[in-house]
């Protein structure tokens, strides 16, 4: 089958290739996914780089543990393996696995559920993981509630644009700060305020939740803007090469009580029942995934770098 491998960390056009490769076979409790389409998340260009070097024990150390990249997938059920109980072959499924940028993927059958019935597979493949991060920010981390007012800092990436729609699902008053040139489509998701980064420092104030999906505002700033007692989500981190952040999510912890406020950093957590909640919401009609470019298997190298440079609205998929 054609896939995309990488045998080294490096420049991303460098590391890595198109190549041809065995299919894999599906284990007991597997299922194999014909892969319709794969979506590019904002972690893809760290973890190829092999950043931040704290992760390495879990990505791979001396190259990547995963020689086929991709996180986040959807398509056909062509095999089942043994103990496969809720999936069948033809099932239209989406989900998250290790190795997406491929034409067939053997993916653990608790990481799969079927697809929701409005959405391509295009759009379909960009709701994991992204949507996960969003859900438990606004759920979990921030406990958004209905009246509340809440800031989203990022509204119109790979996050924010779940964020916005789930934080309106649970009743907030949501502000979203982006690019101006972007400002239409987070209005178009339901913010009911936009605000452009670029205008300058925020003014704005007063907010009860502030996802920070941009990683490096200092705490101070991220203070002014919310209301006393008011709650910051880390749920981006920027930084050097070693810690890519994470050292500011202590640093908010042992600093937010002495300014009043409460922070919350967050790592998402993969879980099934989430996916399972999305998809509800999807086909509800209160989420819906912002799909901007769809990009041939040969040219993932291309979008993860859009990606990470802020050149797309919303979400990046690659097509087999």
């Amino acid at each position: 089958m054609r896939a995309i491998t990488q045998d080294a960390y490096g420049v991303l056009e460098e590391v890595l290739r198109l190549n041809d490769i065995d299919k894999p076979s599906v284990g007991d409790g597997e299922v194999l996914v014909r892969v319709r389409a794969a979506a590019v998340s904002g972690s893809d260009w760290h973890i190829l780089r092999g950043l931040p070097y704290a992760a390495r024990p879990v990505v791979g150390v001396r190259r990547p543990r995963n020689r086929v990249p991709g996180l986040k997938l959807a398509g056909t059920v062509e095999a089942v393996g043994r103990g496969v109980s809720r999936t069948k072959i033809g099932d239209e499924v989406f989900g998250w696995c290790s190795g997406a940028f491929c034409e067939y993927a053997a993916v653990p059958e608790g990481q799969v559920t079927a697809k929701p019935a409005n959405l391509t597979a295009e759009q379909a493949a960009a709701v994991p993981i992204a949507g996960f991060t969003a859900l438990q920010a606004v759920r979990d981390a921030g406990r958004v509630a209905a009246g509340q007012k809440v800031l989203v800092l990022g509204a119109s990436g790979c996050v924010g644009v779940y964020a916005v729609q789930i934080a309106k699902h649970y009743g907030a008053e949501v502000t979203g700060v982006c690019s101006a040139a972007k400002a239409d489509l987070v209005t178009g998701l339901g913010a009911d305020h936009v605000l452009d980064y670029a205008a300058g420092p925020l003014t704005a104030s007063g907010f009860d939740v502030v996802i920070d999906l941009y990683g490096n505002p200092s705490l101070r700033t991220l203070k002014r803007l919310l209301k006393p007692g008011g709650t910051v989500v880390l749920a981006g981190g920027t930084g050097g090469r070693w810690l890519m952040g994470m050292d500011r999510w202590v640093r908010g912890l042992v600093a937010a009580p002495f300014l009043g406020i409460k922070a919350r950093p967050l790592v998402h957590k993969d879980r099934l029942d989430d996916l399972v909640l999305l998809r509800e919401l999807i086909e509800a009609g209160e989420v819906v995934p912002a799909l901007d470019r769809t990009y041939p298997l040969a040219e993932a190298a291309a979008a993860i770098e859009d990606v990470r440079r802020g050149r797309v609205r919303g979400h990046a998929v690659v097509t087999p």
